[in-house]
């Protein structure tokens, strides 16, 4: 179990897509109790609130990308608060759409160089999110936050990065929906990719338990970011990204029970729930126990749930 105590931190950030309602997602969670649930594992618990956008300049109508200058603030706010959340917790950024995690990973990372430790990027998603402010086509930031921290160029508009991740410390998991620019620029990258097809050949804790040990072997610092849709949408819906063919309840809690096995994890997003297109909270719930799987609770622990 983590020494530290766990910070829980609102990102209602809502902008990197047009589809509205990832800004409800920080009380979702927080009313389908993730508090409660980490405390009953004994951790110490603290809510520190809501983060707040820097101060920005209104979107310019002749631009394809989407709410460019808000996405720019909030990864400028998120940068900050997550370097500093990282010195005395184990930060979880519940959110909000996947465009935080430019904030979140590039504010860690900063952290990490600090310590002179690696960071790695554990990143369970139906998407690379591998597209840059010029590739992409529907200008929705939320399909660029991997390629912002990872160092590619493209983003000028940007805050510069203090510490770029290294492709070669990023693990993309549960991949089904790639475009073909993005699959040819991860192609060209040391990211380890994983689709789904190769996790229902070889299963999913083969590449988890690889890429386990090469942060182990680092003494790396490991963040993983949650995507709702790394999940299969019919235990999932509530999620404006919708992908058949997602991770099983069983998968999705055995890559979390290997985290917290391993005890490498230092940060984790939860992003990408959208309660508007909920049902009777399910997919809140669900990503609360996949959290606290994460944080030590076992097969034998997990609340038989009803929703009669």
């Amino acid at each position: 179990m983590t020494t530290k105590p766990i910070h829980l931190i609102g990102v209602p950030m809502d902008c990197g897509k047009r589809r509205r309602g990832c800004l409800m997602g920080p009380d979702a969670y927080r009313t389908a109790g993730l508090a409660e649930s980490l405390m009953d594992l004994g951790h110490s618990v603290i809510d520190q609130g809501t983060v707040r956008p820097a101060p920005h300049t209104p979107e310019s109508d002749d631009t394809p990308i989407y709410a460019l200058n808000e996405t720019v603030a909030w990864t400028r706010a998120l940068h900050d608060r997550a370097q500093a959340a990282m010195a005395e917790s184990l930060p979880i950024f519940m959110g909000g759409d996947h465009a935080l995690s430019a904030g979140t990973v590039s504010g860690v990372a900063a952290y990490a160089a600090r310590q002179n430790r690696p960071q790695f990027v554990l990143w369970l998603d139906a998407h690379t999110d591998f597209h840059t402010p010029s590739s992409t086509d529907s200008g929705n930031l939320h399909g660029t936050p991997v390629a912002y921290f990872s160092g590619q160029p493209g983003f000028e508009a940007f805050p510069p990065l203090a510490a770029p991740v290294p492709e070669d410390n990023i693990c993309l998991l549960g991949l089904r929906s790639v475009d073909r620019p993005e699959r040819a620029a991860i192609e060209k990258t040391n990211i380890h990719a994983h689709d789904m097809r190769e996790i229902d050949e070889h299963g999913i804790a083969t590449p988890l338990a690889a890429f386990l040990e090469r942060v182990a072997a680092a003494n790396g610092m490991l963040h993983v970011s949650l995507d709702v849709d790394f999940l299969d949408p019919d235990i999932a819906p509530a999620v404006g990204t919708t992908v058949p063919g997602g991770a099983t309840v069983r998968e999705a809690h055995l890559v979390m029970e290997m985290l917290y096995d391993s005890g490498r994890m230092t940060s984790l997003d939860l992003v990408e729930l959208n309660p508007f297109l909920d049902t009777r909270g399910r997919t809140a719930k669900l990503m609360v126990d996949l959290a606290a799987s994460a944080l030590g609770r076992n097969i034998f622990d997990r609340v038989t749930r009803s929703y009669s």
